[in-house]
């Protein structure tokens, strides 16, 4: 399909439907809310220390302080601020930490009084506005302002957002600049403003918003820019967008992964605004080009910040892998995908994404959040960015971590959804106003076992929702010591019926350790979790060549350990493998345990001296394998 036909599609699309009303659509917690969560627990614990130790101890006027000065020519530090302040309100949101809440409270006010009075918000001199990083710092800006209005109801805070983007429309029609051709990666970190330009239509119904955000699509579309939705329409690969540039860090790169799906997810809104599927489906069609080529492992991607066709290639070790930007993005793009599609698959890769990829980003005590998290090597702090003390993943990964409770179980206008299976306390409201508690106790993905309590003020009917991971083996589910039959793996089972006070749900999962193999490489999981040797363990040379042991099915017979008291990981499994190449001596000719600990923990101490490693050479056996595929 070319250029032309997609435009004429989009106008009369755009024509034909006008100003629909988003508020025809299924919403979230239309009938059902979610009041309170407090999850327990390995993840628990990790989002509790994220906000104490990451979020809580930022020094919020330093964020601010480049906004009073609007000296900046071509670096991001406007976006620190507002990438912060997104993760803090989300944290708030499940806290509920008051001293938090009056740190964003005096941030925000620090921040509205740098508006300048034609409404700019940002560090760029006058003459350097709509170059390089601005409109993206801006796009930042907006988005937290509408958060913030969203949470506290201050309309001074909206008023700022309007303000902002309405001097950004003036100054783009009085210089008649088409924002795709400002910015890096073919407009796409300017473009991405859409999504804050879509809120404040969608709050305000200002048409001028509107007419924004559709100028922002054409614009995307146009000859010479990124062209997302005809790109996606005809499913090129997101690494093969464009041209390998000759200058990386450039307008010329259209395969930036981060700036890429941050478009998408406007789009996602501007298609719910317009109730117009198209912008849906190209979204579920790159989603799908991103998990099929790029996604490895661990759950994230890209290499110096780019795709690069990198599932394919995860067993070579590549330099800036694993960008904590792009692994926060991915996960809101899958969780924006299942909220408009009610597909799992998107659940399973977010849930890959946060144990793996997420947790290995943080420090142990919450502290940092590294830059890149690779498959082997060691992980460490990420440089200081545009001579501030903070770097881009560093102020944009806690939005990470508190993205999960809201993922956890969800409210939707047919029930109650339980996506990811952690210990964790629910409150919500039904349709009728029910008060419902959900008490759900379980060491998953440790073992297979899930126990929900549920909990009503007052017998009623109404659904619950139970996710069904396509990698287990096999599933039982009881209700009230009843088994329920389980016809399928994958999607949900739901269990529609009037709940009273002392029902319980009990979910068995088959969970088992499997070999991963992949251009003679080896990998271990269980359930979402990928392991990796780690040098603490002091068993051996982490790099050295092994055959792992399995059965044809590539399962392993491992043995699980968790909750040691000298161990610095949270899942410990010992593994038999036969290691490196010599089978004379009797000793290496029969397997050994050796140690793999959850990705997350691997490396997690941040130090020079180790180094982890997830995918292991295996070592060739001429006289059993069918080597010369190799």
């Amino acid at each position: 399909m070319d250029i032309i036909k997609i435009k004429y599609m989009m106008s009369f699309r755009i024509l034909l439907l006008g100003l629909c009303i988003w508020g025809s659509l299924p919403v979230l917690g239309q009938e059902y809310r979610v009041e309170d969560i407090r999850i327990g627990g390995f993840v628990g614990e990790r989002i509790n220390t994220c906000i104490e130790y990451r979020v809580k101890s930022q020094d919020v006027e330093h964020l601010v302080e480049p906004f009073r000065h609007r000296e900046e020519t071509s670096l991001w530090q406007s976006e620190f601020f507002g990438k912060w302040l997104l993760g803090a309100i989300s944290s708030y949101e499940y806290c509920k930490d008051s001293i938090l809440l009056e740190q964003i409270k005096t941030g925000v006010q620090s921040f509205m009084q740098t508006q300048t009075s034609e409404g700019y918000i940002g560090n760029y001199k006058s003459e350097a506005q709509l170059t390089n990083w601005d409109i993206w710092g801006r796009k930042y800006s907006a988005l937290a302002l509408v958060a913030y209005y969203r949470l506290t109801g201050d309309k001074a805070a909206l008023q700022a957002a309007m303000r902002s983007v309405d001097y950004l429309i003036k100054q783009l029609h009085e210089q008649r600049i088409d924002i795709a051709r400002t910015g890096n990666y073919f407009g796409m970190a300017s473009c991405s403003i859409l999504e804050p330009v879509v809120y404040l239509y969608d709050i305000t119904r200002e048409k001028r918003y509107l007419d924004f955000a559709k100028n922002i699509v054409v614009g995307i579309e146009s000859k010479g820019s990124s062209q997302l939705i005809a790109k996606a329409l005809k499913d090129v690969p997101v690494s093969q967008r464009s041209a390998c540039p000759a200058s990386w860090w450039s307008f010329e790169n259209g395969q930036k992964a981060y700036e890429m799906m941050s478009c998408y997810e406007g789009l996602i809104e501007l298609g719910r605004v317009l109730n117009d599927p198209l912008y849906k489906e190209v979204a579920e069609r790159t989603a799908e080009s991103i998990r099929q080529d790029e996604i490895n492992i661990a759950g994230s991607g890209a290499a110096f910040e780019c795709w690069y066709g990198g599932k394919g290639k995860q067993t070579l070790p590549a330099y800036h892998t694993m960008e904590t930007c792009v692994t926060f993005t991915y996960m809101q793009f899958c969780n924006r995908l299942w909220r408009d599609t009610g597909n799992t698959l998107y659940i399973e890769e977010f849930e890959r994404t946060m144990y793996n990829a997420l947790f290995a980003s943080m420090k142990h005590d919450g502290g940092q959040i590294s830059k890149y998290s690779p498959l082997e090597g060691r992980r460490l702090p990420g440089e200081e960015q545009c001579g501030m003390h903070i770097n881009c993943c560093n102020a944009n990964g806690p939005r990470g971590f508190a993205l999960i409770p809201k993922m956890a179980v969800a409210a939707k206008e047919d029930g109650v959804f339980f996506n990811l299976y952690v210990p964790m306390k629910v409150m919500l409201k039904t349709g009728k106003k029910n008060a419902v508690a959900l008490k759900v106790a379980t060491n998953y993905p440790i073992n297979g076992k899930v126990n929900i309590r549920v909990e009503p003020q007052r017998k009623e009917h109404f659904k619950l929702a139970l996710r069904i991971p396509s990698y287990v083996d096999g599933m039982k589910v009881f209700v009230n010591g009843q088994e329920q039959e389980v016809l399928h793996r994958g999607g949900y089972f739901y269990l529609d019926r009037v709940w009273k006070r002392g029902d319980e749900v009990v979910l068995e999962f088959d969970l088992q350790t499997k070999v991963v193999k992949n251009h003679n490489h080896q990998a271990v999981v269980r359930g979402p979790l990928v392991f990796a040797r780690d040098s603490r363990f002091g068993d051996g040379d982490v790099d050295e060549c092994a055959v792992i042991q399995c059965d044809e099915k590539g399962v392993v017979q491992a043995t699980v350990c968790n909750n040691v008291s000298d161990s610095f990981a949270w899942i410990t499994l010992e593994v038999p493998a036969v290691l490196g190449t010599d089978l004379e001596d009797t000793v290496n000719k029969t397997a050994k345990l050796v140690r793999f600990c959850d990705f997350a923990s691997s490396g997690n101490d941040w130090t020079s001296k180790g180094r982890y490693r997830v995918w292991i050479p295996q070592t060739l056996h001429v006289m059993k394998e069918p080597y010369r595929k190799y």
